[in-house]
This record gives C-alpha cells, structure tokens and sequence, in this order.
C-alpha cells in the first residue's frame, strides 16, 4: 500500500483504514507521520508489519517499533524511493543510479528488522548489482508498486482527472500510478470538462475512485514564522546566543559561497540562516525535495498554508516565479546535476571527502532522506556544521558512522575554519579571526595541507 505523508495527507482514508482493522500492511512513505496523524495512526495501531521510506520524522512511536523488533523498516534515499515508483508506474522493472554508491544502500548490511529483546539483526538489507557506465559506477533498484495507493489531491472530475496544491502534489502522482487500485481523496469534485485539460496534474487513467473528504487537521510540523516581527509565543524557542552566533557565523561565512543566479538547494539547520546574509539585490533560487523551486522567506503568523512547506517540513512563502512538480522530477532535477550547489548539515566527514549524516547505529535512526541523493549528484557540496560535538571530532581520517556518500565533499565551513579538497587532500583554505593553525589542528582528528595563501574570515 502506497501512502504519501509530509503534506497532501489523505486523513479521511487513513482514518478509515484503521476502524477497518486491516493488520500486516506493508506501507510505502516517504516518512512515518506524527505519532497522531497520517501514516502514523496505522502505525501506533499497531497495523503496520513493515515501513518502506527514506526518513523516520518526529514520530516517536515510529522509531520505537523499529529499535524493539517489532516492525521491519527498508530504509531507502529519497529520490531512489520516488524514481522506484515511478519506475512501477512506468512498467519499468528496475534501474541503476548513482545515489547510494559506496554506502549502506549499496553494501548491504543494513539492519531491515531488529531481534526482539536485543540488538542484534534478524534481517538484513542486501547488497546491490553494480555496473559502470562512462567510468561511473551505478547501483541497480527495482521498481515499487502497490496493491493500493490513496493520495490526496486539492480537485477532481467525475471522471477522476486529478489537480493538486503546491508542494502537497509531491509523491502523490508518483504513487497514483505505481498501484492496481488508486483510491484519491480530494477536496472539492466538478463536473468532467470543468478543469482547464492544461492544468490538469494527473490524467484520470491512474484513478480508479474518487472520495470527497472532510474534517482535515491542515497539520503543519514544524510551525516557525517570520522573525521580522517575532512573537516570541508563535516561534521556535531562541537558542542561547552564544550558540546562535557560532551558527550565524558559519552561515555567513557560507554566504560568500552564493553567486547570483544559483540554483541552490539548502539542508535543515545551518544552511537555513544563509539566505539573511546574501545581497538584497542578489537572485538565488532556492529547491526544495519536496517539489517546488523559488522557495521564499517564513511566512507572517496567519498566512501560512498547509500545502506551502520545505523539506524541514516548515511553512514558506513563494517568490516570483516559482514553481512545484512531483517528487520524480524534483530528484531528476538533483540527480541530473542540474543544480548548481548543495549546502547541508553533517554528523562527521572525513579527509576524504566522505560524509556520514544520517544514522547513529543502534541509538539515532534518522534515515537519509534526500542527503544521499543531494551529494551524489555530482553537483558542488558544502558541508556547514560546528567543528566539533560534545568535544569529539567531527573532521576525521575516517567516518566511524555510516556513509551518507563517498568522496562527495568539495568544501567543508565550520565556526574555526575552511577546508578544501584538492588534488586528493584536505586544505586548510581559510581561518576565523583570532583563531591560530595550532588550535584548528587540535581540534581536526586528521592532519591536513595549510593553503600557501591562507585567508582569515
């Protein structure tokens, strides 16, 4: 069963599904929902036998069922989960992809299902095929399709033609076509002929029954808004200043690395606190997994939109000329190359360019998300993070934590330093104000090349 969660839920069907009491589903998201809401109310249930998604959320019944054995999780990247769909969709049987090559997706090894009472793995992820094409080498994935799948859509026709909003088209046309029963809740049906045929999102071929819902929660997770105007009760608690400066220091310090006319994408975190350091003046447009390119600012309290989020799954705002598609082209778009830098957050990264950010192995299940697919798209990746955690190294000769991507890392901007890698090495380009070569070695857990033409920032 396919069900798409972050926003376009489809509430009335989930709801539905668990006064049913259908047991020992296996459910395709993107993510588990909230402990209340979305894929999430099947889960706490206790309905769900195994969760195929790429990101665990903030559901914390979701990551419980998986440490205690009691659920089977297939972690998958994001962008690989909405191609795997499409690809079912599609009638094609399988695929190969650069996403995961040199990691976890590609060794296997992964635990899919832990044993009861224990840590240990009672099933685990296999290896993948792999091949080269053009000196590359790529992993092969096999397609998703369900025996149902209920997406949620803003309108329909009689005859099941269906229109979305914003970014809450996301994975749902990906996942109306992968299934042999597509069931759409929608929120208002017309008459057939009454849809411009221009803006009909997704032919009625795929659907093969149309709800009319009602009663949604319009959910928004991470509720933070503009701080121009800041309410302190309407926002995410402040950080302590000194905390917040270390933060607002890399960003800035990342900020130098935009150039006008960019097409950028920006992790959680750090990387969110870029844009208020750029020139008034400079175009950047921002992308987000989710679906849209030309991302805004928060927005004011009252004008959000529950169908407006970002990846982080906070509300936004859109800027001239933006746009929204489906999650397959979102990550065609990421996987071609065609944007122009990545900027994103990271547990640890190693001299060599290797970066782990997504799983602490029996203690933190986050699950890639879309990191995985972000750094091996061959396009630019700088990684923002403080330069150390609770005083261990976060830069060293080897991640001791599961790899996110393999020599992907072309820049690394921390609160003491930037490094570089060049010609197979890690170089010290650049150092704060006040800060000596002495303490950044001390505090890198690997030796690095100081540049000839050391700056200061």
């Amino acid at each position: 069963m396919c069900i798409r969660d972050r926003c376009g839920i489809p509430e009335n069907l989930i709801q539905a599904l668990v006064d049913r009491g259908t047991k020992d589903l296996t459910i395709v998201s993107d993510n588990g929902g909230t402990a209340d809401g979305g894929p999430g109310l099947l889960l706490r249930n206790g309905r769900v036998k195994k969760m195929i998604s790429s990101f665990l959320g903030v559901n914390p019944v979701f990551s419980k069922l998986y440490l205690s054995g009691e659920l089977e999780l297939e972690l998958v990247p994001q962008g690989t989960l909405a191609e795997r769909i499409r690809a079912g969709g599609a009638g094609i049987p399988a695929f190969y992809t650069p996403t995961g090559v040199g990691t976890l997706v590609q060794k296997g090894g992964f635990p899919v299902k832990v044993a009861n009472g224990t840590k240990a793995s009672e099933i685990m992820s296999k290896p993948r095929e792999s091949a080269v094409f053009d000196g590359k080498e790529f992993i092969l994935e096999r397609a998703i399709k369900g025996d149902f799948a209920l997406v949620k859509a803003r309108k329909a026709d009689t005859l099941g033609n269906l229109v979305f909003h914003r970014t809450a088209r996301n994975f749902n046309p990906d996942m109306a076509t992968a299934a042999r029963c597509t069931v759409a809740e929608v929120e208002e049906i017309v008459p057939a002929g009454s849809l411009n045929p221009d803006e009909i999102h997704l032919p009625s071929v795929y659907v093969d029954r149309v709800y009319q819902g009602k009663n949604w929660a319009h959910r928004i997770e991470n509720l933070v808004f503009d701080r121009s105007e800041e309410q302190p009760s309407a926002v995410a608690p402040k950080e302590s200043s000194k905390e917040q400066a270390i933060r607002e220091k890399i960003a800035k310090r990342a900020a130098q690395e935009m150039k006008d006319g960019m097409y950028v994408n920006l992790g959680i975190g750090i990387p969110t606190l870029i844009p208020k350091f750029l020139p008034k003046n400079m175009r950047i447009s921002y992308q987000s997994e989710n679906g849209m390119l030309g991302m805004g600012n928060y927005p004011k309290q009252g004008q959000e939109d529950s169908d407006l989020i970002n990846a982080g799954k906070e509300p936004i705002t859109e800027t001239p000329g933006c746009c929204y598609f489906q999650s397959s082209q979102s990550f065609a778009m990421i996987r071609g190359g065609h944007l122009d830098l990545t900027v994103l957050g990271a547990m640890q990264v190693s001299k060599r360019g290797d970066i782990a950010n997504w799983v602490v192995p029996g203690k933190l299940v986050k699950g890639m998300g879309g990191a995985m697919d972000l750094v091996g798209s061959g396009s630019r990746v700088i990684v923002v993070m403080k330069h150390t955690a609770k005083n261990q190294h976060k830069i060293l000769e080897e991640c001791t934590l599961p790899l996110t991507g393999q020599g992907v890392v072309n820049e690394i901007i921390t609160e003491l330093a930037v490094f570089k890698f060049a010609k197979g090495e890690l170089v010290l380009a650049e150092i704060a104000e006040g800060v000596s070569i002495e303490e950044v070695q001390k505090q890198t857990g690997c030796g690095f090349v100081v540049a000839n033409d050391l700056k200061t920032f």
